[in-house]
């Protein structure tokens, strides 16, 4: 494959990916995802399908199923109105689509806190003023933990996408730095940013999909692998986690299990951000500082 003609690919495989995202309550149709991506809607399935490993709309259908498992056990909203919401006219569609997933019905997966299929593993979950809000769960060994709520501005970043488990993410940056060094963009004022779009408890391992991010000034433009993006603004929990990487889970549970349920706030549709505050290459796990932020509203 000539190497123009790769870059090509790459660049408008990443910009529907990113497109999808953000419009999974859209009718979305093979011809208007082709535009996006800058490709004929004859060759653009073919195209989608070798570089992502499923077919466009299987890809579409599963982050709305997935979307919805999230709600089932992160919201009390009825079955039925998460099917709606999912673009399911019944409940018995939507009820055969989710079984054929995660094994058991809606109503079971609610009632079990989630499939008992997947398994989380160890490593990163998810990953952005108003009057701090503070909780210290008890009983939980995270008793000096602070839980924030702050505002961010949209940030934009260059990154790269990984498919696959959170701890094996390390590729993906290493062909984001490989790409920024040379153009200027990691001196000390860089901010790395890990973008968590999916959770491990539901989503299986193979398909997680995790963007290694730096932030860059408006003039930098997307070239083959490397994308860029929005992040968006609004409204984040906020904590500090102290340690390696491999624990960042323990953070999520104290913001998931113990601060937001007692917090007046819910979770918004979009992915958490990780902004890593020192260098792992030069820094003892036990030191390293990770800003997680979880998107909020007020309930």
């Amino acid at each position: 494959m000539h190497p123009r003609t790769e870059e090509a690919w790459h660049e408008g495989i990443l910009r529907v990916l990113v497109y999808i995202q953000h419009h999974l309550n859209a009718r979305l149709t093979l011809k208007s995802l082709a535009r996006v991506a800058c490709f004929s809607p004859y060759h653009f399935h073919r195209i989608f399908r070798a570089l992502v490993g499923e077919t466009v709309m299987a890809h579409v259908r599963r982050l709305r199923i997935e979307r919805a498992a999230g709600r089932l056990l992160g919201t009390d909203e009825s079955i039925i109105q998460v099917a709606l919401e999912a673009g399911y006219e019944t409940h018995e569609a939507f009820t055969r689509s989710f079984r054929t997933m995660f094994g058991v019905s809606p109503s079971e997966f609610r009632r079990r806190g989630g499939p008992c299929h997947l398994e989380s593993p160890a490593g990163v979950h998810y990953v952005p003023g108003g009057e701090p809000i503070s909780y210290h769960p008890p009983g939980r060994g995270d008793r000096g933990m602070e839980v924030t709520v702050e505002t961010r501005e949209p940030t934009k970043v260059a990154f790269v996408r990984h498919i696959g488990p959170y701890a094996e993410c390390g590729g993906a940056w290493q062909k984001l730095c490989a790409w920024a060094g040379p153009k200027g963009l990691l001196g000390p004022g860089a901010t790395f940013v890990g973008v968590d779009h999916d959770d491990p408890k539901i989503t299986p391992g193979d398909k997680i999909r995790y963007d290694a991010s730096v932030v860059v000034g408006d003039d930098v433009r997307p070239e083959g692998e490397i994308g860029v993006q929005e992040l968006a603004g609004g409204d984040y929990a906020v904590s500090i986690h102290k340690g390696p990487y491999m624990d960042l889970q323990k953070t999520y549970d104290v913001i998931f299990g113990g601060w937001l349920p007692k917090s007046g706030y819910r979770l918004r549709d979009l992915p958490s951000l990780e902004f890593y505050l020192n260098d792992p290459d030069s820094t003892p796990p036990e030191d390293l500082r990770t800003r997680v932020c979880v998107p909020v509203e007020r309930a």
